[in-house]
């Protein structure tokens, strides 16, 4: 059976305690044991920590005390998987954190508006079947990597701000990358809790996305890959 480690905490205002609840939830009706903590002391035991096959921040702002051991035991194939308020806008002086989630929380100009999520089409199994589809929430900046996947957009400017004096971009919303063997997968929607409710199609790309992340670890081992193999080769999967 697969495991999976969920941590909450950070600021109460992003709803940490509901939306670990949620994706507890999710991923034991997928058959995926999953272990809550509201505590960062369970990212304390590196070795344990290679034991599970996802990994779930559902953390505000703070400082990440067990950087380097997420870090290794993700780029060693436990997957990662997280949304807005628990992953990209987390522990925000910690570089290696951004450079493996793949961005970072900015603004969100406007606070909450209407908008737009656009679904790109690009065969991904994550977006299978799904339809562009409307928020009522905060729209998200982002700063991020060139190196993601983007599998969702949202167009600036909507709200007028500052950012209107350029020209119109399209930012992305869902993604996934890779850190070492690891799979990478955000969902930049999650303000409260309530939004995977009002927006279903975010919840599917939610549960699609920690689905693949948790399924790294076991590609890896039937296809004999390793970290310190993929550092020397090509690009592997």
């Amino acid at each position: 059976m697969k495991k999976a480690l969920i941590f909450w905490g950070g600021w109460d205002g992003h709803e940490p305690q509901l939306v670990s609840r949620r994706f507890a939830a999710i991923l034991e009706k997928n058959g995926i044991q999953t272990e809550v903590y509201d505590h960062q002391e369970c990212l304390s035991d590196y070795e344990k920590l290679l034991t599970y096959d996802l990994i779930v921040p559902c953390w505000t702002g703070g400082k990440l005390l067990y950087s380097h051991n997420v870090a290794e035991a993700v780029a060693r194939g436990v997957g990662l998987a997280g949304c807005h308020g628990g992953m990209c806008d987390a522990f925000r002086e910690d570089t290696e954190w951004q450079f493996m989630t793949g961005g970072q929380w900015v603004s969100h100009p406007g606070g909450d508006i209407a908008y737009t999520v656009n679904i790109r089409r690009n065969a991904n199994p994550i977006t299978e079947g799904l339809e562009d589809f409307p928020v009522e929430s905060e729209q998200y900046y982002l700063h991020v990597d060139p190196a993601i996947e983007v599998l969702a957009t949202t167009r600036f400017p909507v709200a007028n701000y500052y950012h209107c004096a350029n020209k119109p971009i399209d930012m992305p919303v869902v993604w996934t990358k890779f850190w070492g063997i690891g799979r990478v997968f955000y969902n930049s929607l999650g303000h409260h809790d309530d939004v995977f409710d009002k927006s279903p199609a975010a919840q599917v790309m939610m549960e699609r996305g920690m689905l693949w992340a948790a399924g790294g670890k076991e590609y890896a081992e039937k296809n004999d890959l390793t970290v310190d193999r993929y550092l020397n080769s090509a690009k592997m999967y």
